[in-house]
């Protein structure tokens, strides 16, 4: 198996029509869908998606089998890869001395993202390195940063790394075992790029998600957060626009423009790495840049539903609790409701400088939608 930001590599560099990953992403197996690449690397827009299921559910005229065309093999596609992600790094910046903590998710990059961080001399503490088939993402992974924080304080390690099950998605842990989201990890490097005049836009891509602490953080050193829609395909569609090179999610997806057309999560992590090496630094005391204010995300799954469905949304005690929930934070907060893109549940989303009010506003807004979803 690849990793998805290596299909979005081989595809441009073999100059394929299309890529193709199945993948849940960081979901369980069960919801495995795909994910298409045009020929520049870059995931088809929702147009070119939508055309397509239109044509899928509408007879076609079908080449017999004969006449498809060839399947080949790629012998050294894994290869082609770690070197791709190596060439992130400067040419002389080795990892010698590091010895990190890895949990692939039993997922795609099962083999190469040890192999990379190996190669650059360090030494490896690798989990979630057995997939069956099944257990991808299951108890591991970037959902699950315990397991990799627990081999980081068994094994002495100077950071962890866990990827999802595709490997487009990065979350770190400390040398303490504590957890770095994405929003840390974007301060970092685009702090970093700014500080050496590599950063472009003057900025960072993220999402509505993204803790306010970010916004404030990137805001001190004169640099503007832009927020985009949740989707990875939304940031980039942003940074595409306003000319930027570093975006991503809390969640972990990490899109660096300068080295991929894609979120990958093995190159986000050797971009903290190579940080780690050069500062001579504790990863403690690196990767907590800034304070999160208190932020709350619940889930509701309501039965019946399908992704991207608002369903409740469109009740009207929803509504009334949502329009409450706007009044009392009254401009000391933001409120995000939406729908998930991938499972049939609601996100519901809260963040202010008060905890308990924050705690308040979640409870009030969650229990009308279980209400509307019963």
């Amino acid at each position: 198996p690849m990793p998805t930001p290596a299909v979005a590599l081989l595809t441009r560099e073999l100059r394929a029509d299309v890529g193709v990953m199945i993948s849940a992403s960081h979901n369980p197996y069960e919801d495995n869908g795909i994910k298409l690449f045009g020929p520049d690397g870059f995931k088809l827009s929702d147009e070119d998606e939508l055309a397509i299921e239109v044509m899928l559910a509408t007879p076609q005229p079908l080449a017999a089998s004969a006449d498809i065309g060839r399947a080949r093999r790629i012998e050294d596609a894994r290869g082609r890869y770690i070197h791709a992600v190596k060439g992130s790094l400067p040419q002389d910046l080795r990892l010698d001395g590091l010895r990190i903590a890895v949990d692939c998710a039993n997922g795609a990059a099962y083999q190469v993202a040890p192999s990379a961080f190996w190669e650059l001399g360090a030494e490896i503490e690798a989990v979630g390195v057995e997939p069956d088939g099944k257990n991808i993402n299951d108890q591991c992974g970037s959902t699950h940063p315990e397991r990799v924080a627990q081999r980081v304080i068994e094994s002495g390690a100077d950071i962890g790394i866990a990827l999802d099950g595709d490997a487009d998605r990065l979350i770190v842990v400390d040398e303490k075992g504590r957890t770095v989201d994405g929003d840390q990890i974007m301060a970092l490097i685009g702090g970093q790029l700014a500080a050496r005049g590599q950063l472009k836009g003057g900025g960072v891509v993220a999402t509505v998600m993204s803790n306010l602490g970010l916004e404030r953080y990137l805001g001190g050193l004169g640099l503007d957060l832009v927020r985009a829609k949740v989707g990875d395909r939304y940031v980039l569609e942003a940074m595409k626009a306003g000319g930027y090179n570093v975006g991503g999610e809390q969640s972990g997806h990490m899109i660096l423009l300068d080295h991929a057309t894609t979120g990958d999560g093995t190159i986000a992590a050797l971009q903290v790495l190579a940080v780690l090496v050069q500062s001579g630094k504790r990863a403690s005391e690196l990767l907590h840049l800034f304070d999160p204010v208190p932020q709350l995300l619940r889930n509701v799954r309501f039965s019946g539903g399908q992704k991207n469905s608002g369903g409740p949304l469109e009740d009207a005690r929803v509504k009334a609790a949502i329009a409450e929930a706007e009044a009392s934070l009254n401009g000391r907060g933001r409120l995000v409701i939406r729908p998930s893109g991938t499972e049939p549940v609601i996100r519901v989303m809260a963040e202010g400088d008060d905890a308990d009010e924050v705690e308040a506003v979640i409870a009030s807004i969650c229990a009308a939608v279980e209400q509307a979803a019963a």
